[in-house]
C-alpha cells in the first residue's frame, strides 16, 4: 500500500463504512499538532519574544504552508532546506514539508556560501526557507547552485523572485488533501561534519523522533503535563528538534530563545517571565548561568536542567547543583544519527560518576566491540555500538558510508568507551577524529583539508587542545613550505574566512620542521597531542 493510500474499506453488519485513514492513526509530530489543536486548541504551542502560536494556529498555518508548497510542486521524497535562525516559523516550516511527505534539512546558518552549496547539492534540495538575515546568505548560494529556484523568506513580503512566508499562508488549504505519512518515512536529513572533509546526510524518520520524544519524556520525568520547555539550542541542531519533539508529543508549552551572543542575564529573566520548567544547555552555558551575580535572587520555576553535547567539570557540576539545588540534574548523550539520546546521566550520579556519560537508555540495544565485532571483556576499552528505533536510517545517498557505518548489523558510533560493574559508560576516546567545541563539532580532516591548499603550508594536522571556556578548542600544527618563515593564527584565520565557518577555525598555530609519522605515513596524532600540550584527561 502506498503513502497515498487509505485502509482497504470495511462495513458493519449493517452496511455502513468502518474505513477510516491510515493517517490519522499515524504517531509523528504532525497527528500530535492536529490532536493538540482539537484539544487545547487556544493554549500555547510555542512562544517567541512575549508572542504565542497557540496550537490551533500551529496546525492550521502548517497546513496553509504545506498546500502552499504542493501548489508550487514540493512532494512526496522531495527535500526542503531550512536556512534560519531561532523563530516559531521553523517549526511551522518542518510541519509542512513533513505533511507533503517531503524531508526537511535544516542547514546551520554559521556555514560559508559553498558549504551550504555542497549540502543543497547533495540533497538536491530546489526550495529553501530563510529570513531577512540570512538572505544574503542565500544569495550567495544561488550564485553557486542556481538550481535552488524557490526561495520562501519569513519576515518579508514577496519581492522579485523570492516568496514572502506570510503571504503563502493566506493562500489557505481549502483544497488540500491531507496524505498519509507512515512512520517509517524520512522526515529530516541532518548534515554531520565527515572525517573525509564531506559532510554526510543523516536521515531521521518520524518513527526516530518518536522514539527520541518518549526518551526524553523518561529521562527528564515529564510526567506532569504542565512543563514548559525553553530552546536555546539552534534550530539546525539534533538537540534542538530531540527536545522540542516531546513538548510537541504531550502538548506542553515551548519558549523558544532567539539566537544571539549569549547573556545569561537575559537567559534567566526569560526564564523567570515564561516560569520555564526545562532547559538543555551545554557546560560553558551554565557555567556563565551559574556565575551570574543575580541568579540567587531570581523566582524560578525550574525542575529539570539538562546538559550534554560537550564534557562537563566537575566544578561546573558542583556548581548547577549547588545553584539549583532543587532541580533534577540531567546529563545526556548520543549523536545526531541516533536522534540523538543514546546515554542518560542523573544528578543524583553525576559526583559519584564523574566523567561518566551514564546508562545506555533502556529503549536502545548496546554492545562494546573490537575491531573485529567481537564484545570486549567488561571494563575494557572499545567501540560503542547501537541498535533501536531511534537509529537513523542511512546517509542520505552515500551506501558506502551507510554500509560501513552499519558494518556487522550494528551502528558504530565511533566512540572508543568502557562500562564499568554497575553499568556506567565512559568515553576514553573518540575513534572518529572529532573535536567538540563549545558543543559544536569540529572535524580535523575537514580543517586540514582547508588548510592544505594554503600556500605557506606543507603539511598541517589539527589536534584539539583543552580550554577552559569551550572545552576545546582547535590548533593547527603546520611544517611550512620551504622559504616561507611564518604563519599567524590571524593570517590562517584571514585565509579561512571564506572556506569554513569561524568556529571551525584553529586557534592557535604551532610550527614544527615535520609532523610525526608512523612507518605506514599516517600522522601520529597521540604524539602530536603530547608534545604540543594536550592535556587529554582535561577533554574527555
Amino acid at each position: 500500500m502506498s503513502a497515498h493510500e487509505s485502509s482497504p474499506e470495511r462495513r458493519s453488519p449493517a452496511g455502513e463504512s468502518l474505513t477510516q485513514p491510515l493517517r490519522s492513526r499515524r504517531n509523528h509530530w504532525n497527528n500530535w499538532v492536529a490532536t493538540h489543536a482539537q484539544r487545547t486548541p487556544d493554549a500555547a504551542a510555542l512562544r517567541f519574544l512575549g508572542a504565542d502560536t497557540t496550537w490551533r494556529q500551529l496546525d492550521e498555518r502548517s497546513t496553509s504552508m504545506a498546500a502552499a508548497l504542493s501548489r508550487r510542486g514540493v512532494g512526496f521524497g522531495d527535500r526542503v532546506l531550512l536556512l534560519t535562525l531561532n523563530r516559531p516559523e521553523f517549526f511551522e516550516a518542518v510541519l509542512a514539508i513533513n505533511a507533503l511527505g517531503a524531508l526537511a534539512v535544516p542547514v546551520n546558518f554559521r556555514l560559508t556560501p559553498p558549504e551550504v552549496a555542497y549540502i543543497v547539492r547533495d540533497s538536491g534540495a530546489t526550495v529553501v526557507f530563510t529570513e531577512p538575515t540570512l538572505a544574503p546568505l542565500v544569495a550567495a548560494v544561488r550564485q553557486h547552485v542556481p538550481e535552488l529556484g524557490l526561495v520562501v523568506n519569513m519576515g518579508a513580503p514577496t519581492e522579485g523572485d523570492v516568496l514572502g512566508y506570510e503571504e503563502l499562508i493566506e493562500e489557505g488549504a481549502e483544497v488540500f488533501e491531507p496524505l498519509d505519512i507512515p512512520e517509517d518515512t524520512p522526515a529530516l536529513i541532518l548534515y554531520t561534519s565527515g572525517t573525509t572533509g564531506s559532510p554526510k546526510g543523516a536521515v531521521l524518520t518520524h518513527t526516530n523522533m518518536a522514539s527520541q520524544a518518549v526518551t526524553c519524556i523518561r529521562a527528564m520525568r515529564y510526567d506532569r503535563g504542565d512543563d514548559i520547555g525553553f530552546l536555546a539550542s539552534p534550530v539546525f541542531h539534533v538537540a534542538a528538534l530531540g527536545s522540542v519533539a516531546p513538548m510537541l508529543m504531550l502538548g506542553n508549552t515551548t519558549v523558544i530563545h532567539p539566537l544571539k551572543a549569549f547573556d545569561p542575564g537575559e537567559m534567566l529573566d526569560a526564564w523567570e517571565r515564561d516560569r520555564v520548567t526545562t532547559v538543555f544547555l551545554v557546560p560553558v552555558q551554565w557555567q556563565a548561568v551559574c556565575a551570574d551575580p543575580t541568579v540567587s535572587q531570581r523566582d524560578l520555576a525550574l525542575r529539570v536542567i539538562s546538559w550534554g553535547a560537550a564534557p562537563a567539570s566537575d566544578t561546573v557540576l558542583r556548581a548547577m547543583a549547588e545553584t539549583f539545588s532543587d532541580a533534577l540534574i540531567v546529563a545526556v548523550f548520543g549523536q545526531t544519527e541516533m536522534s540523538p539520546i543514546t546515554c542518560v546521566l542523573d544528578g543524583d550520579d553525576a559526583i559519584r560518576k564523574l566523567g561518566s556519560v551514564g546508562k545506555p537508555i533502556p529503549t536502545i540495544q548496546t554492545r562494546i566491540v573490537d575491531d573485529q565485532m567481537n564484545d570486549v571483556a567488561p571494563g575494557a576499552v572499545g567501540e560503542i555500538v547501537y541498535r533501536g528505533p531511534t537509529m537513523m536510517l542511512e546517509y542520505w545517498q552515500n551506501p558506502a558510508a551507510t554500509a560501513d557505518a552499519f558494518a556487522g548489523g550494528w551502528f558504530h558510533s565511533g566512540d572508543l568507551v568502557r562500562q564499568d560493574e554497575e553499568g556506567f559508560v565512559y568515553v576514553v576516546d573518540r575513534k572518529k577524529d572529532m573535536i567538540i567545541s563549545g558543543g559544536e563539532n569540529i572535524y580535523c580532516a575537514e580543517v586540514e583539508n582547508a588548510l592544505f591548499a594554503h600556500p605557506a603550508v606543507r603539511e598541517a594536522a589539527v589536534v584539539g587542545r583543552a580550554d577552559p571556556k569551550w572545552t576545546e578548542v582547535p590548533v593547527a600544527v603546520v611544517a611550512l613550505e620551504e622559504g616561507a618563515s611564518e604563519l599567524s593564527v590571524e593570517d590562517l584565520s584571514a585565509w579561512l574566512d571564506d572556506k569554513l565557518a569561524r568556529y571551525k577555525h584553529p586557534k592557535d598555530v604551532v610550527l614544527v620542521d615535520a609532523l610525526p609519522r608512523n612507518a605506514s605515513g599516517k600522522v601520529v596524532k597521540v604524539e602530536l597531542r603530547k608534545q604540543h600540550g594536550v592535556d587529554e584527561a582535561a577533554v574527555r
